[in-house]
């Protein structure tokens, strides 16, 4: 810490760290709108005779594309700060969604604008709210990270009625149009507040207890200090196997509803909006735990109540208890996002934690391939989808060792010469 002492918000001229938070969530919200994909998926087919894989495809490559922006926007933030990464974020994003409004017969310009320009919004927009957040929050990173990416969660359960309404009455494109200038509203809007803290701040009369000093790093570490370390690739695996158990279910989850219990394709149907509920309230409340558990606790939790959840979904006979184990491990896929940014910043300090977090992402678009092609092929191999729950409830079992035995960077870790203290260690 400089001499100068850290800086608390009660000198009377910093921002309300409150009103940026508010900020970061209806950024997320508006970008999470990407959840809502699927309620364009039979217009599209329809009117243009397109192909549900070919109309799929599309949010695969948004998905794609925002791993890939996320790191270099926290690359970028390293330079310019938060703001302008986040108004590139509003118009790439609303830009890419209001030309897919142009996209009639041409696939290959759905694909362009909504899936590349719009991905690449996506991502810089994502990383930055994260990142910004856990400055400001050291006292409640678990917690703030949390509701910023439970706002991504929810996004789709706000702008999925509201599109489907639009595409009604004034048909899929235009609904492409309006949805584009709404989110780059949106996305300026909640881009306005976000800016970093002063170096040194420090919530007042916050000091961290011995039990959080003991699971944070005593120093920042660079991106390139954080690869040089064993942590690093243990919380890039955590993501990956959690997300990768989620995704698995969110793939399936209708399909495999009606091959378990019986029940018909409306009603399975139905089960994929109340577990998307799951998916955005795992994010916050998980995280908020993490708080109090600790991050590596919560993530041994969140993987043995999978394993069990795994193993008992293929023998359960009802839809309501299908639905409730569904839900368990949603909460679960949820968890993982909300959680690890706080953890990533706990080992690896708040200073590069944009860009240590943003290459961290590239696990999700990892195990957006895994998760489906795992138990898509042995389900096709085997007739059935209880050997694939089983194999994934044996891998998630096994993935309850790296909570168990990952632990801080040890101080000296990063060269002193690259790195300043963190505010932490004052």
């Amino acid at each position: 810490m400089s001499s100068a002492g850290p800086v608390t918000a009660n000198r009377g001229n910093l921002p309300n760290r409150w009103a940026i938070a508010a900020g970061g969530v209806l950024m997320q919200i508006a970008l999470g709108a990407v959840y809502a994909w699927s309620v364009f998926r039979i217009p599209l087919t329809k009117a243009f005779g397109w192909t549900i894989t070919e109309v799929t495809f599309t949010f695969t490559v948004s998905i794609l594309m925002l791993g890939f922006a996320a790191f270099a926007g926290g690359l970028w933030m390293r330079k310019v700060g938060p703001r302008k990464v986040a108004l590139t974020a509003a118009i790439f994003y609303g830009a890419g969604v209001f030309l897919a409004s142009l996209s009639a017969g041409r696939l290959w310009w759905l694909y362009f604008s909504y899936g590349f320009l719009g991905g690449i919004g996506l991502g810089l927009g994502y990383i930055v709210p994260v990142a910004t957040l856990v400055k400001w929050f050291p006292d409640k990173r678990g917690m703030i990270t949390g509701l910023a990416v439970a706002g991504f969660g929810a996004g789709a359960l706000i702008t999925a009625p509201i599109a489907t309404r639009l595409i009604a009455s004034v048909g899929v494109l235009k609904t492409f149009a309006i949805l584009g200038i709404g989110y780059f509203i949106a996305v300026t809007f909640g881009a306005l507040f976000m800016q970093d803290p002063p170096p040194g701040y420090v919530p007042p009369g916050w000091t961290p207890t011995a039990a959080e000093k003991r699971e944070r790093a005593a120093q920042d570490f660079t991106l390139s200090e954080a690869l040089h370390t064993r942590q690093w690739y243990a919380l890039w695996a955590l993501l990956f196997l959690n997300t990768s158990a989620g995704i698995s279910i969110i793939s399936q989850a209708a399909p495999m509803a009606q091959e378990i219990t019986g029940v018909s394709a409306v009603t399975a149907a139905g089960m994929v909006g109340i577990i998307s509920i799951a998916n955005g309230s795992g994010r916050f409340l998980w995280a908020w735990f993490s708080d109090l558990a600790g991050r590596r606790w919560v993530f041994l939790s969140m993987f043995l109540i999978q394993a069990v959840v795994f193993f008992v979904m293929p023998r359960v006979t009802t839809f309501a208890l299908f639905t409730t184990l569904a839900f368990i491990v949603l909460l679960c896929y949820g968890g993982g996002f909300g959680t690890m940014p706080a953890f990533a910043a706990d080992y690896f300090g708040t200073k590069d934690v944009g860009s240590i977090y943003g290459l961290m992402l590239t696990a999700w678009g990892f195990a957006g391939v895994l998760g489906p092609v795992l138990i898509a092929t042995i389900r096709q191999r085997t007739g059935a989808y209880s050997g694939a729950l089983t194999v994934i409830a044996f891998i998630v079992l096994v993935s309850a060792i790296i909570p168990l035995i990952i632990r801080p960077p040890a101080s000296g870790a990063a060269p002193a010469r690259t790195r300043e203290p963190s505010p932490r260690a004052a």
